[in-house]
């Protein structure tokens, strides 16, 4: 099981599944859906994974059983991209 995520950046934090259930909750999957995608997730026998490698899961799984929730999670990871954007420089301060 993965014990870290390496962001974009390169910052490394713990690996809380929860976070992709929550998230893919918000695209629409169901509860059992979102916890089936972590566990696949959980399974990944590496120390870290990128967090990169996480969203390529979860895009692949999303499409595959309902192709709406692929978008709605593109669309959410974009908003909350362009708000944490906005924020860093400032406009939220």
């Amino acid at each position: 099981m993965p014990k870290v995520v390496v962001k974009k950046s390169g910052k490394k934090e713990e690996f809380i599944p929860e976070k992709i259930v929550v998230s893919a909750v918000k695209s629409g999957a169901t509860p059992e859906v979102a916890r089936n995608i972590a566990k696949k997730i959980e399974k990944i026998e590496k120390d870290e994974i990128e967090t990169r490698e996480i969203r390529e899961i979860v895009l692949h799984e999303l499409k595959g059983i309902n192709p709406s929730w692929h978008e709605k999670w593109l669309a959410y990871d974009k908003q909350i991209k362009r708000l944490y954007r906005h924020y860093k420089h400032g406009l939220y301060e």
